[in-house]
């Protein structure tokens, strides 16, 4: 069990379900936003976990999953929210 990951999930399902076999956990010490729909100014973020996945990251902050990329300095740059659900968010990379 990883208590990480939503219940039932290990990194190797996350592997599995997005055929990524080097997807990882990467470490939270780095700023993560969320660009505004509104404005061209981002919004900081908190994760609890961030997950690399076929060059792309999933970062869960609270019961949601949001969709971005590792920026040059490491920073990951979101654009959406891709909901609750991590298979739901894993289909939509």
């Amino acid at each position: 069990m990883n208590p990480n990951l939503p219940d039932g999930w290990t990194i190797e399902r996350v592997r599995r379900a997005s055929g990524d076999a080097e997807a990882d956990r990467l470490s939270l010490e780095r700023l993560v936003v969320v660009a505004r729909y509104d404005s061209a100014d981002y919004d900081v973020l908190e994760p609890d976990l961030i997950l690399s996945v076929g060059g792309l990251c999933l970062a869960r902050v609270g019961d949601e999953w949001f969709m971005g990329e590792i920026d040059v300095d490491g920073s990951v740059i979101c654009w959406a929210s891709y909901g609750p659900d991590l298979a739901e968010a894993i289909r939509g990379l």
